[in-house]
């Protein structure tokens, strides 16, 4: 086996090399190792700024979460309706004939009712008695009229032929008064002196001084009731003691609004008793003047045992203004059934208005819930009636109210009842608090929150 050996020189070579090759070696390494670290770092970079990234949207989530905006809660309620009463059952009478007309409730009985409200019996005309001497009166006045209720008008003195009607109609059953010969008085004292007691001598006295004669009177009173379109109606005398001075219910309705109208009239039959020098005291024939707001106006009744009352009366029903009215009963059996059944007609109309309660306070008409669970009631504040008339219908509307807060007496709407001309209001609120949600609650519905 043969031995080379190296020179000293390729050693020295070789040593070189490997020295070169090492020290490229490490070289390379401190390139790779550069480049790893780099690439380290520029991962540890990337994944900081995720987490960053992650970090800052999960806290705005939670910020927004935490203060975003709620939905209102929701408010479910409805008004408690009322119920009306049966329709009245008004009492009219069942003797002769009537008709009545009402003012000042159009509004509840609708608008016909200031003309003929409700009748009974039928329309034909019937003798009208002693009524006669409130259209005597008309016509007396229509022709030399009073200025005003207090007007005395001129004087008028009586004779001989004015007191011998005194024995004429004392002969014949009539009411009379007093009239001294030479004595006078005012025509305002002596159409009261014919109305208040129904003087039946003051009536033709007084009609023929006005007109003349008796016959001039008969044609003026024809005359004025053919002007004023009362058909029904027909009068031969200014007393009533004939039973051929007649009229209709309807007619005399019409005449009763007249002399409502006139002030000397309506002053004169509203007083119950009057005091003159000659005929000296004296009362009204009317029985009911005073008596449930019965402000007049003249009674009637014939020897056959015909009774009859034309009357006026301010009736307080309870809704506002009494209720003006004008109503007429004919041939009734006697003063006393006409007086009741007029009373008992006023009693069945002021049934006939009644209170009706609505809702009581604290009645649970709704709730308020929200998303989160939390709940409270929605309750009526006030209790609350409504004047109704017979079976008027009563509705209920309702107002909605967003409130500030969802607060225990917080207002969330009002009930409206209508009847009629009546309407009454109750607030609507919370009874409870609607409490917010939790802050778990709100990060974990982001769906049920506002828009960030």
């Amino acid at each position: 086996m043969t031995t080379h050996h190296h020179s000293p020189d390729e050693l020295s070579a070789f040593a070189d090399l490997i020295r070169n090759e090492q020290i490229y070696l490490d070289h390379r390494d401190g390139v790779d190792r550069k480049r790893r670290r780099s690439r380290i770092l520029r991962g540890l970079s990337i994944v900081a700024i995720v987490i960053a990234v992650v970090l800052a949207s999960i806290g705005a989530y939670v910020g927004w979460a935490l203060n975003a905006p709620l939905s209102a809660p929701v408010v479910t309620w409805q008004a408690p309706q009322a119920s009306a009463a049966g329709p009245a059952a008004i009492a009219l009478p069942t003797e002769g004939a009537s008709a009545v007309s009402v003012s000042g409730a159009e509004a509840y009985l609708g608008d016909a009712a200031s003309g003929i409200w409700l009748t009974s019996g039928t329309n034909d005309p019937r003798p009208i008695a002693s009524i006669t001497k409130l259209i005597t009166a008309l016509v007396i006045l229509d022709a030399l009229p009073l200025e005003g209720a207090d007007d005395p008008g001129p004087t008028i003195t009586f004779d001989k032929a004015d007191h011998d009607l005194y024995d004429k109609y004392y002969v014949l059953g009539a009411t009379i008064a007093a009239m001294p010969i030479g004595s006078s008085m005012s025509q305002h004292d002596a159409l009261a002196t014919m109305l208040i007691p129904s003087a039946s001598n003051y009536a033709e006295a007084v009609s023929t001084w006005a007109f003349g004669s008796q016959g001039a009177f008969v044609s003026a009173a024809r005359d004025w009731l053919t002007a004023h379109g009362l058909t029904g109606t027909t009068i031969v005398e200014p007393t009533g003691l004939n039973a051929r001075n007649t009229s209709t219910p309807t007619d005399l309705i019409a005449i009763g609004k007249l002399a409502a109208a006139n002030p000397a009239i309506a002053k004169i039959v509203a007083m119950p008793s009057l005091t003159l020098p000659g005929p000296g005291a004296m009362y009204n024939t009317n029985e009911l003047l005073g008596t449930d707001g019965v402000s007049g106006l003249k009674t009637g009744n014939l020897g056959d045992g015909s009774h009859s009352l034309l009357y006026t009366a301010s009736l307080d029903v309870g809704a506002g203004a009494p209720l003006s009215m004008t109503g007429v009963v004919l041939s009734g059996f006697s003063d006393d059934s006409v007086n009741s059944t007029v009373l008992t007609l006023f009693d069945s109309i002021r049934r006939g208005f009644h209170t009706v309660p609505v809702v009581s306070s604290g009645r649970d008409v709704g709730s308020v819930a929200t998303p989160w669970g939390s709940t409270a009631l929605v309750i009526v504040a006030d209790s609350a009636s409504i004047l109704t008339w017979s079976d008027t219908t009563i509705t209920a509307t309702m107002e909605t109210i967003t409130p500030t807060t969802y607060e225990d007496g917080a207002v969330v709407g009002s009930i409206t009842w209508s009847a009629g001309p009546n309407s009454v209001s109750v607030p609507v609120e919370i009874e409870g608090t609607i409490v917010p949600p939790t802050a778990w609650w709100r990060l974990t519905h982001p769906s049920q929150l506002g828009a960030p």
